[in-house]
């Protein structure tokens, strides 16, 4: 049967595959619309399988508020080129995820992937189907979720890294000094919000570390520990967001920053930060 331009329109509105290959699966289908989706999607099954292998470092971290801007997710949505994370479609699945998940608040990745979409697919398919629409490897690789009684999100120009950091006990200029403190997070990394967030491990690491300098310096052995001691303090102000310098005025820390501008009250309760192609 002859395949007009109005059939293949309407295969690339429902599916968002390129011309091209939508004529090409209605040829093969005979005008079949189920079955030239059906062929579709084998397509970007073939091409996936292809590209399993392919390292997909590029991509772009989306964020999504909840309306009371009590609750965010944060995805990191990867492909394998620059050229493909600017590419509008592949912003369109980012931002479509991110809202999925925030409505459905997954407890995890996988159970991110395993929600439908609105045909009632799951986003695994499509992730499936943009593949083989796109021709790269494509894939949510991490998943992010924060909450408390104010949530505010920064996305750093280019997209490569995403913060949300939620306080509670803020006043109503939490927004702009919010906004500070993200850019502060995607700076500088924090490792937590202060030394009670430092895993043990971590603690003992750099107290060993400390002791290991202290004694390669040839220092007395009975101020060893006071000198690791010291490395750690160190650590902590340099490490912990609370205690590091402010970016934007290192004469005080972010902790002093936030007390002065919000009120004794606030508190930072929690902060996600995502970066491209950071474990």
């Amino acid at each position: 049967m002859a395949i007009t331009a109005k059939d293949v329109n309407k295969l690339r509105q429902q599916t968002g595959a390129g011309m091209m290959d939508c004529k090409k699966a209605l040829v093969e289908a005979e005008g079949d619309f189920e079955k030239a989706i059906d062929i579709l999607r084998k397509k970007g099954q073939k091409v996936a399988a292809k590209r399993a292998d392919r390292d997909a470092n590029e991509g772009a971290v989306f964020i999504s508020l909840s309306d009371d801007n009590s609750y965010a997710v944060l995805i990191e949505l990867n492909c394998e080129t620059d050229f493909v994370a600017r590419n509008d479609d592949f912003q369109t699945l980012g931002e479509t995820i991110a809202n999925i998940a925030l409505s459905n608040k997954p407890e995890n990745l996988e159970a991110l992937l395993d929600l439908n979409m609105e045909d009632g697919r799951p986003i695994s398919g499509h992730l499936t189907d943009a593949i083989g629409k796109i021709g790269e490897k494509i894939g949510v690789s991490k998943f992010e979720s924060i909450s408390g009684e104010i949530v505010v999100p920064y996305i750093h120009p280019g997209a490569r890294v995403g913060v949300a950091v939620a306080f509670n006990g803020a006043n109503d200029n939490v927004e702009t000094v919010g906004k500070d403190v993200a850019m502060q997070i995607a700076a500088m990394s924090p490792i937590a919000i202060n030394e009670d967030g430092v895993a043990q491990n971590i603690i003992d690491r750099e107290l060993e570390i400390g002791r290991e300098q202290a004694l390669a310096e040839g220092k007395p052995e009975q101020i060893i520990d006071k000198i690791a001691q010291g490395k750690l303090k160190k650590y902590f102000k340099e490490n912990t967001l609370l205690h590091q310098d402010f970016v934007k005025d290192t004469s005080k820390s972010v902790g002093q920053y936030i007390k002065e501008e919000l009120g004794g009250g606030a508190t930072v309760v929690d902060f996600k930060r995502l970066q491209l192609g950071q474990s």
